[in-house]
């Protein structure tokens, strides 16, 4: 299914997390589609930033405050009465979970409590995607993907706080939003790699970085698999989910995965060889022996039930995805117009 441009034209659009990686990439796509954006975040959690380096600031109204800030928040939405809001603020990373756990918790569950209540306040909005992860399950090691109605559980402060956004997100819809036919729906997805990523302890950034400084790659899990996806696949899936759930608040207000095809749930190490090949860098890798708390070793999800019922299908193969993000560096590097670059991807994107 392709989003629907029409339909987006003149929305009001609030989103959360603008200034991150996703959020960026999401209100680059969101301004293309003209619809009128907010965007609520902390300031831009690198540098460099995705946000910066586009001008995103420019394209949107661009509130920068704390999602734990109730009465902020609260303010926000009577005063930009959204339409549409799309939840993404977050504490992503897991090994920054287990230094600082109150701030992923209050973060992932107190803030995303917020946005709920916010929401729920003003009588203007229609639809809520909260961006939780596909780390939301309890990782049992499968080697089949985990279906959206599978156990939710998470083992380290992120992976959990994100299972207690997905309840928290349940206990509004049956409590709230379902009486007032404002459909709310979750979306899983993980391992997101693309362009403009700069985030410490992520494989991606860490391998471009090696290439730029012309140092060995540090993998601490080279055996892991992950349903690794370009950033615009999932981002297209919330979009497309938002349409669905302002249409029909009943059908589609639940869980759902947004992944890659099953053959594109690789390994790090598979990754990292296929990455040296393209660059064509000198460099090579090691497994590192600090001693890092526990990650799962195997994750994949099913994404059956968005191809059925959403029409939505990934478009570009891990092999595509990793040639966009080199080909993203390298314009980068040459200090071309990102914001442009940008839309140009999500236009290749749109017709692939």
């Amino acid at each position: 299914m392709l989003i629907d441009t029409k339909f987006w034209q003149g929305k009001r659009v609030l989103i959360t997390g603008h200034t991150g990686f996703k959020g960026s990439w999401i209100s680059l796509w969101l301004n293309s589609l003209g619809v009128e954006l907010l965007g609520i975040a902390l300031e831009p959690p690198t540098y460099p930033s995705l946000f910066v380096e586009a001008n995103i600031s420019k394209l949107m109204i661009s509130e920068i405050t704390d999602i734990r800030n109730l009465d902020n928040i609260s303010n926000i939405f009577k005063n930009f009465r959204p339409e549409i809001v799309i939840h993404l603020a977050a504490q992503p990373l897991v090994i920054e979970s287990y230094k600082d756990p109150i701030t992923t918790y209050t973060t992932n569950v107190i803030g995303t409590l917020n946005i709920l209540e916010s929401a729920r306040q003003t009588d203007s909005v229609r639809a809520i995607v909260n961006v939780t992860t596909d780390k939301c399950y309890e990782n049992k090691e499968w080697v089949w993907g985990y279906r959206e109605n599978e156990s939710l559980g998470g083992f380290d402060p992120y992976s959990n706080s994100k299972s207690c956004s997905e309840l928290l997100t349940s206990s509004y819809r049956n409590s709230f939003f379902s009486i007032t036919n404002v459909g709310l729906a979750t979306a899983r997805a993980g391992n997101v790699i693309g362009g403009g990523d700069w985030a410490r302890n992520r494989l991606i950034p860490d391998i471009l970085r090696s290439f730029e400084n012309n140092s060995q790659i540090e993998i601490r899990n080279p055996l892991s698999i992950r349903p690794w996806q370009h950033v615009l696949e999932p981002l297209s899936g919330y979009l497309i989910l938002a349409e669905k759930l302002f249409n029909d608040s009943i059908l589609y207000s639940e869980g759902w995965n947004f992944g890659p095809n099953d053959e594109d749930a690789k390994s790090v190490e598979w990754i990292v060889n296929t990455m040296i090949r393209s660059w064509g860098a000198s460099v090579n890798w090691t497994h590192t022996t600090e001693e890092y708390k526990h990650e799962a070793n195997y994750l994949k999800l099913d994404i059956s039930k968005a191809n059925n019922r959403l029409d939505w299908h990934p478009r570009w193969a891990l092999s595509t995805a990793l040639d966009k993000i080199i080909e993203w560096q390298r314009a980068w590097k040459n200090n071309e117009n990102m914001s442009k670059f940008c839309l140009q991807q999500i236009e290749q994107y749109n017709l692939s």
